[in-house]
Formats: structure tokens, sequence, C-alpha cells
């Protein structure tokens, strides 16, 4: 009796994922206003406004500065920590009672509904179509024998979060193998895992928390302690899906057109080398299965941020290397769920 109603709860679990699956497939990551990711986005936005306001914090805010804007201000991490609870739950207990109130009315809705919750809060789709938009970009500018990437820069500047201003060929396609690296999986792997462990809700939970580090996750003087449990909590929640979807990405490397045993050489020598817990990762076991340098200093908003190499003696990425970047992140989409 247990053993069946486990392999019946398996088999509802895959069609569910199937069934997101094929959404972000046919239909891909809809731009509308009304979108749960960005009305997350506009929550968070706003519950930092009034976190900030309530704890008197808005004179970082506004951009100005405050005593021992060097280190981290307790008050100001407690405002963002209430910030994050409140959006998270908030999140949760949202997929997670539209999903229980759509079962008890059918379970056929139920199943609807849970492939609805996790097809919103994963995005392969959306990252191949804007990872060949930069390919097809660059390929335009060495048509027109432009001496740099003009429209290489604008097209990866949509998906990369640095200054693109200075970048050479080279530079605009590795941006782009870096973004579809780092994307698989908190854009697909990380939400489906949590999804599979523990329910759809936790899929869009985690979508919750993604965001928010995309937006206060950062290392400058507004956000230095503001976005601090932000940060820390998108972490965690990328900790083991980080590591299990880079391993099976070194697995998949044939699909790419790469090497199983250099793959792991990459990711096992450069994974714990870059200064975030969990991007080295999967960069590493992309450089690796590609053959790629990846990684190096960039330019942001707070400055140039010295990121090490990963796999340092592989070659410059090409136009083609995106498409090749692309099919690795698809087939470790469909394998990771």
């Amino acid at each position: 009796m247990n053993a069946a109603l486990a392999a019946g709860s398996v088999t509802r679990t895959a069609i569910v994922v199937l069934l997101a699956l094929v959404l972000d497939a046919v239909a891909g990551d809809p731009s509308v206003r009304w979108h749960p990711v960005r009305l997350l986005g506009r929550l968070a936005a706003w519950m930092e406004i009034r976190t900030r306001r309530f704890f008197r914090a808005t004179k970082v805010l506004r951009g100005g500065s405050y005593p021992g804007h060097h280190g981290r201000d307790p008050v100001i991490v407690a405002a963002g920590a209430i910030t994050w609870m409140a959006v998270a739950l908030c999140a949760s207990l949202t997929a997670l009672c539209l999903t229980a109130a759509a079962g008890f009315l059918h379970p056929a809705l139920g199943i609807v509904t849970e492939s609805l919750v996790i097809w919103v809060s994963i995005a392969p789709s959306d990252l191949a179509t804007h990872a060949n938009r930069v390919k097809r970009a660059i390929l335009r500018d060495m048509a027109a024998d432009r001496p740099e990437p003009i429209e290489g820069r604008e097209a990866v500047a949509m998906i990369v979060g640095r200054d693109v201003s200075r970048l050479d060929y080279a530079g605009v396609a590795r941006a782009c193998v870096e973004s579809v690296a780092e994307s698989s999986i908190d854009g697909a792997a990380a939400p489906l895992f949590w999804a599979v462990a523990l329910g759809p809700w936790a899929a869009f939970a985690y979508r919750a928390v993604n965001t928010m580090d995309s937006m206060f996750g950062h290392k400058d003087e507004r956000y230095l302690s503001f976005g601090l449990v932000a940060a820390r909590a998108d972490d965690v929640a990328n900790w083991l899906p980080a590591r299990l979807s880079s391993a099976i990405a070194c697995m998949l490397a044939p699909v790419a057109g790469g090497s199983i045993g250099g793959a792991f050489r990459s990711y096992l020598q450069w994974r714990n080398a870059h200064e975030s817990p969990n991007a080295g990762h999967p960069e590493a076991a992309y450089a690796g299965v590609l053959g790629l340098r990846l990684g190096g200093p960039a330019s942001y908003a707070e400055g140039v941020i010295d990121k090490p190499w990963m796999n340092p003696d592989g070659r410059k990425a090409i136009p083609e290397d995106i498409s090749r970047a692309v099919r690795l992140m698809i087939a470790q989409t469909a394998i990771s769920s």
C-alpha cells in the first residue's frame, strides 16, 4: 500500500514537472506586468521603502550615508531581514494556498495549477532565447565588419549586470556563456529541485528568494547591510542544486561536444575559486565542458570585481559556444528535473 502511494506520488510529480517544462517550451516567460515574479519584485520594492522608513534608514535609500557605513549596520540588517521574511512568506503561502485550493476542487485542476506555479518559477526557454539573440547580434557585427561588437554589447547587456561597454567580441560571447551557466541554476535547476523536493509552492518561494537577492544582494552602500539576509538566503537555497546540477552538466558534456573527463577536471579544480559559494560551480563545469576560459575581472556599478579565471588554459569564446552552452543548459534542465 505504501509503495503504491509512493509510486503514485512520484508519477504525479513527474507529470506536473513535465507539464511545466512543456509550458515553458511553448510559451516561454511572458513579459507582462502581471507576471507573478514581477509582482514579487514590486512587493519587495514596496516593503523596502516601508521597512527603511520604519527603521529610519531613509538616508541610505536616498543615496546618503550613515555612521559606520563601511561595516554592517545591525538596524538596517534587521530592516532587510523583515523585508525578506515578509516577501518570502507571502510567496510561499500564496502558492501553497492556491495549489491546495485547486486540488481540493478537482485533482486535475490541482495538477494544472501546480504546473502553472512551477512554470512561472522557471525560465530556461527565455534564457535560451536571450542567449541566441546575443549570438545573432555578434554575427551581425561580424558580417558588418565592425571593429567592436556594438549590437552584441547591447544584446548581452539585457542578461548580465556588468558594464559591457568595453567588451570585445570574445568578451561578449564569454559574458553570455557565463550568464547561461549561472542561470542554468537559478533559472531552472534550483526551482525544479525545490519543486520536486517540497512541492510546487517551494519553487515559487525559491523564485522570491532569488528575486530578492537580485534586487538587494549588492555590496554597495545602499545594500551592504540591507541585503545581507537576502544574499545569504539565496546562497543557502542554491547550495545543493548548484552542486548536483553542475555535476550533471559535466556528465552531459558530449551533448555540447565536450569531454566528460575534461569537464570534471575543470569542475573539481576551479569550482571553489569563485568568491560566491555557488556561482563558481556552474562556471567551472561549463568552462570544462566547452573548453573555454571563463570568469576573470568584470566591471559593475560598484566597481571592478577581480573574479578568478575558470579553466585559465581554455580558449577564448566564439559565437558558436553560445549555442553549445544553450544545448547543455537544456539537457541539464531536462535531467535535473
